[in-house]
């Protein structure tokens, strides 16, 4: 039974070790996070799932303790998934959408509930990613989701996308959508549109969505932005 959700952004340039001097610029968004993972936190959830695209079709699972790093990006920081677990095979490493996540968990203080990575890639219909979420809230345990996820990346002339008007509809709806616990909305989005706006959020919101069929769930939405031209929308379910 899903009892809550977390809806953040993913960029690597959320971690300020990794933005800089930019770090600043995205600290609403930062408090924004910290604020929904405190709703997951009030629920008393008995598992936490994160969600996160990942390049490959998916999906694929991260075991609790899995690391990831930012060296990447030329920074020297690493971090894991939740606090327990054996961790994963040495070649396993999260992918930056799901160690952002770790990021913003350990920056919270999680330890409310074990945690488990799921990474979801943008070649999934939107049933099968439906089907995924229905199955991760089946039984009678109290499932919480953090998911994660960018709109659009074409709002503005320099963005990675370069400049798309569709851009801008398409984040305003997703923005509704998310903050207003809008599942049905949600699994209607265009997953072709979606691809051609680089909007790596589309799989996981509508895992999301079909997690919260018959949950009943109301939404927040606690930030809506485009820095970098990229959407990012930070909301809570519960």
């Amino acid at each position: 039974m899903l009892v809550a959700a977390a809806v953040c952004p993913c960029p690597p340039l959320l971690v300020p070790y990794v933005a800089a001097g930019a770090a600043p610029e995205l600290d609403a968004a930062r408090a924004a996070c910290t604020d929904a993972l405190g709703v997951l936190a009030a629920a008393r959830p008995g598992r936490l799932v994160v969600l996160g695209p990942v390049e490959s079709t998916g999906p694929e699972t991260y075991p609790e303790g899995t690391r990831g790093s930012f060296r990447g990006f030329g920074v020297d920081l690493g971090v894991r998934l939740g606090e327990g677990g054996e961790g994963s095979p040495a070649d396993q490493r999260l992918p930056y959408s799901l160690a952002v996540a770790a990021w913003l968990l350990e920056r919270t203080g999680w330890s409310d509930a074990p945690v488990e990575g799921l990474g979801v890639g943008d070649r999934l219909a939107p049933e099968r990613c439906a089907r995924i979420g229905r199955d991760l809230a089946a039984g009678a345990e109290r499932v919480a989701l953090l998911v994660m996820g960018d709109a659009s990346a074409c709002r503005t002339l320099k963005a990675p996308g370069y400049l798309d008007e569709r851009a801008a509809p398409f984040d305003a709806e997703v923005a509704r959508a998310l903050g207003t616990a809008d599942a049905a909305a949600l699994m209607t989005l265009d997953t072709g549109l979606a691809r051609e706006l680089k909007a790596s959020g589309r799989a996981p919101w509508q895992v999301l969505a079909g997690a919260a069929e018959g949950a009943h769930l109301g939404g927040s939405l606690l930030y809506e932005d485009a820095p970098y031209g990229v959407g990012y929308i930070v909301a809570s379910w519960s």
